[in-house]
């Protein structure tokens, strides 16, 4: 081989290794832009979500096996005197002021319940505004944000926690299978657009993680 046909093949790696490492940058710039596209609709998504709908957090005492089972009496005694009480045909606004109007009797409730399981944990009822990460009821997944919520506190509140969406009403009404109500899908999908419905109700998880990350679920914390 003489030296011309030594620079033509050292031309002709060097152009290979151009080449791929073009491609790599070229697909690199792609999933960036991608990734921010996809993060910026998730924001829009959960803006225009928290606007819409009225969520249900309620706190334990701690995590004890005791104080979780009471955790879910008050929370089964609290849907039921929603579902008594409050009127039919109300928007997320009208919900969110009938909420903030009867604490006091959503606290009631709650201490009427720890009291005849012998126990006397202050409990405490407030509509504030909460950050929840992504969390699935059923069917439906909630991007992670802030929504404004009826968070319940019961005694020191450091305990697991339970939640669900009350306006819609999204509260499992079968909870061993995680069925959700259809009333309240149909109401969900009557204020979101169908784009946005269908994101909300897509059975394949979209959401890009990388890939060393470790697993964690933080939607059963504080």
């Amino acid at each position: 081989m003489d030296r011309t046909d030594s620079i033509y093949c050292i031309d002709k790696h060097t152009n290979r290794i151009i080449l791929i490492l073009a491609i790599i940058i070229a697909s690199f710039i792609t999933g960036v832009i991608a990734w921010h596209m996809n993060l910026t609709a998730q924001a829009k998504l959960q803006e225009h979500l928290a606007q819409e709908v009225l969520r249900f957090h309620i706190l334990a005492n701690s995590d004890s096996e005791e104080d979780q089972a009471l955790k879910m009496d008050v929370k089964e005694q609290v849907l039921a005197f929603l579902k008594n009480s409050m009127p039919d045909g109300m928007d997320v606004e009208e919900t969110e002021e009938w909420m903030r109007r009867n604490t006091d009797k959503l606290e009631e409730t709650g201490k009427k319940t720890i009291l005849l399981a012998g126990k006397d944990y202050p409990v405490s009822a407030a509509v504030t505004t909460c950050y929840f990460p992504e969390k699935t009821y059923g069917d439906v997944t909630f991007p992670a944000g802030n929504y404004k919520a009826l968070r319940i506190e019961i005694g020191a509140a450091k305990g697991h926690n339970w939640w669900c969406v009350l306006y819609p009403n999204l509260c499992f009404t079968d909870a061993t299978n995680a069925v959700v109500p259809e009333e309240g899908k149909e109401e969900l999908k009557n204020v979101l657009t169908e784009e946005e419905y269908s994101k909300v109700t897509a059975q394949l998880n979209f959401k890009i993680k990388w890939y060393f990350l470790d697993k964690f679920d933080p939607d059963t914390r504080r």
